[in-house]
């Protein structure tokens, strides 16, 4: 599952403590800024543009504030899971454990402002890594890309799952399955061992990641 989440008007989040049973669960925040806490993990936090949480599997949290037209990306899988509230525990709680193992799994709270973009083996093509496949048992592979190239070819899939989200820019998709017109907003899916190639990119191209690397490794 793949949404692209909007809320128009901010403040208070009438959210309550809850959990999702589920194997891998990704937020990226897109636009605006939005406030969470979350069990073990301290005093609330402001996760801003260009930030990300991996949302281990049964971890309780609580949305707490929004900004005036907030976006949030999240990639849940599998697409259905259950949602359940708990009643009982308030959050922060008092104890604080950063290194919990959530099902194989630990928190991640990436930091755009905190990390450098690296240059990648192809040549104009530069990577913010967010870590996360440290922190999601080698499950998921979470970047962001950018270029200032017209035409990226030679590309490849190697992961189960391939998903992009066009942050900024625009440019056209290439593989052997068709060729599409992508802009800012837009997102694709490639299956694993695909070739494809980027063209007409616009100047300062920004992609958003997402590589499930092993289906067989999820369990919620």
């Amino acid at each position: 599952m793949a949404s692209h989440i909007h809320i128009p008007k901010g403040g208070p989040v009438p959210d309550m403590v809850h959990f999702h049973t589920i194997g891998f669960q990704l937020i990226y925040c897109y636009k605006g800024w939005v406030k969470l806490v979350y069990e073990d993990q301290g005093e609330p936090f402001i996760l801003n543009e260009g930030d990300c949480v991996n949302q281990p599997p049964q971890i309780r949290h609580q949305v707490l504030e929004a900004s005036d037209n907030l976006e949030v990306i999240e990639i849940g899988i599998p697409a259905v899971h259950m949602t359940t509230i708990d009643h009982e525990m308030k959050l922060p709680n008092d104890e604080i454990n950063l290194d919990r193992i959530f099902k194989g799994q630990k928190f991640r709270r990436f930091i755009k402002d905190e990390n450098d973009w690296e240059k990648t083996a192809t040549n104009g093509l530069q990577k913010l890594s967010t870590q996360m496949e440290d922190y999601t048992g080698n499950i998921a592979n979470i970047n962001v890309f950018k270029t200032d190239l017209n035409t990226l070819e030679n590309l490849s899939t190697t992961s189960d799952i391939n998903f992009f989200f066009i942050l900024k820019g625009k440019c056209i998709i290439n593989s052997n399955l068709q060729a599409e017109k992508l802009s800012i907003g837009d997102a694709f899916v490639l299956p694993k061992n695909s070739a494809y190639s980027l063209t007409e990119c616009s100047e300062k191209l920004e992609m958003l990641s997402v590589e499930i690397t092993d289906l067989n490794l999820i369990q919620s």
